[in-house]
C-alpha cells in the first residue's frame, strides 16, 4: 500500500481567526515561525489561509494608505487555497508541490482542518521508504 499523508501530516498546526487584527497576525506567524497558517471560523473549518506574501500588502498600500496599518485577517486572507485530504498518495502530493509555489498543504477531512503537509513532510516520506542500505 502505497503511503498517505495522515500517516506524515502535522496534525498541530498553528491557525488564525478571521477576525484577528492584522498586526497580531503577523506578530503570531513570526513567533511561531511559519511563513503562513490557516484561517479557520469556529467550527474549525477553513475559510481561508494567511501566508506572509498576504501580509506584504500592509506595507505596500494594498488595502488603503493610512499611516497605522490597521484591519483583521478577513480582509488580508486568500480565500482560494488548495487544500488535500488526509488519505490521498503522499507521492501525488509531491506532484502537486512540484506544480505549485506553496510550501504546505492544509489537510482537510470532512471540511475540517486536521493538519498541514510541508515539503519537509514530503522528503520524510522518501527517506522512510527507501530501501534500507547494507
Amino acid at each position: 500500500m502505497l503511503p498517505r499523508v495522515r500517516a506524515f501530516m502535522d496534525t498541530v498546526v498553528p491557525t488564525l481567526n478571521p477576525e484577528d487584527e492584522i498586526l497580531y497576525a503577523v506578530k503570531f506567524l513570526l513567533q511561531n515561525r511559519v511563513t503562513g497558517a490557516p484561517v479557520v471560523n469556529t467550527d474549525n473549518e477553513m475559510i481561508g489561509i494567511l501566508s506572509e506574501k498576504d501580509c506584504l500588502r500592509i506595507l505596500s498600500g494594498g488595502k488603503d494608505n493610512k499611516d497605522y496599518p490597521s484591519g483583521t485577517v478577513r480582509e488580508y486572507m486568500s480565500t482560494s487555497v488548495t487544500t488535500v485530504s488526509p488519505n490521498m498518495n503522499i507521492y501525488f502530493v509531491a506532484g502537486m508541490f512540484l506544480n505549485d509555489v506553496v510550501r504546505r498543504f492544509p489537510v482537510v477531512e470532512n471540511g475540517k482542518l486536521v493538519g498541514a503537509i510541508t515539503r519537509f513532510d514530503i522528503l520524510r516520506a522518501v527517506e522512510t521508504n527507501l530501501p534500507k542500505q547494507s
